[in-house]
């Protein structure tokens, strides 16, 4: 019995030490709080009685059972959105660990664009495969014998899966990338349309396309269609300001590496987020999350 609990103790610091880490991990590749700790705890359940001496790397070792968990758990994600009411956006968090490839550039665009909310929605594009080989060899740095060891793939296939995902990604971050202060000061003129009720002066900040997205998940208002254009976009938002389902005030704060609007009520709990994809100077996209299943991470 010593011996045992001296190994969930052992264990308990390295699964600790680490936690961080494999929590960036499962929430990349699932684009939700909730199922990435769901992920984590059942990963400690497995990791907790395991002899250190049969560890070699208990990074990798980690990292492998998180991955295959989060796998698992992507399909029943996928049954789960089958029923979903209306558009289904990524929950958004405070803040995600920046770990090994990720964590080494010096750009903080590139830092910022990493977890924010437009990215995750291009991983999200990917196969769940790719997904995996991706964030294991570009954000953790692995190569591809030990990733085709953790998927049960060849090497061969895995640098496929890789390639494919790098085409995808680069894309999608060459639009995305942003200079944060940048960012920062159009979603202040976003704060301030919303609090004073003057929205015509955004319509030089949106793209002529611009697409709002809203997840309500069928618990608060929300469009269940994706909004286009300008004009219906600026319409839709000067309806929701000027007439809230409940009292609120507005904040900017951290989401995801970037500034997002978040919406206060009078309980102090956070009621809604929104997010933007800026691009060239104009906003893309508008990332709008009401679902309270997907807020309780995020604090005013």
């Amino acid at each position: 019995m010593e011996t045992e609990m001296a190994t969930a103790e052992a264990n308990l610091d390295v699964f600790q030490h680490h936690r961080g880490q494999l929590f960036g991990a499962a929430y990349r590749l699932l684009g939700s709080v909730a199922d990435a700790e769901d992920v984590l705890q059942e990963a400690w359940l497995r990791f907790a009685d395991v002899p250190m001496d049969e560890v070699r790397e208990p990074r990798a070792y980690l990292l492998r059972t998180v991955t295959n968990l989060a796998l698992n758990q992507i399909r029943t994600q996928q049954r789960r959105r089958e029923e979903y009411i209306g558009p289904w956006l990524p929950e958004p968090v405070g803040a995600v660990p920046r770990t090994a490839a990720a964590a080494a550039p010096d750009d903080a665009a590139v830092l910022a664009d990493d977890v924010s909310m437009a990215m995750l929605i291009v991983l999200e594009q990917l196969t769940p495969l790719e997904r995996a080989a991706y964030i294991l060899s570009d954000v953790f740095g692995y190569q591809a014998p030990e990733i085709g060891r953790t998927l049960d793939r060849s090497p061969a296939a895995v640098r496929q899966l890789i390639s494919r995902a790098r085409a995808h990604v680069s894309s999608g971050r060459a639009r995305n990338q942003v200079d944060p202060a940048l960012h920062r000061r159009i979603t202040e003129q976003f704060l301030l349309a919303a609090s004073t009720g003057v929205f015509e002066p955004l319509l030089g900040l949106l793209a002529p396309e611009v697409v709002l997205t809203s997840d309500g998940g069928g618990q608060k208002s929300a469009a269940l269609r994706p909004i286009v254009g300008a004009e219906k976009v600026l319409r839709f938002l000067l309806g929701v300001t000027s007439k809230p389902d409940t009292p609120f005030q507005l904040r900017i704060a951290e989401v995801n590496g970037l500034a997002a609007l978040i919406a206060v009520d009078s309980s102090g709990a956070v009621d809604t987020v929104a997010s933007f994809r800026i691009e060239a100077s104009l906003v893309r996209e508008i990332f709008i999350v009401r679902n309270p299943d997907k807020l309780r991470h995020i604090h005013a």
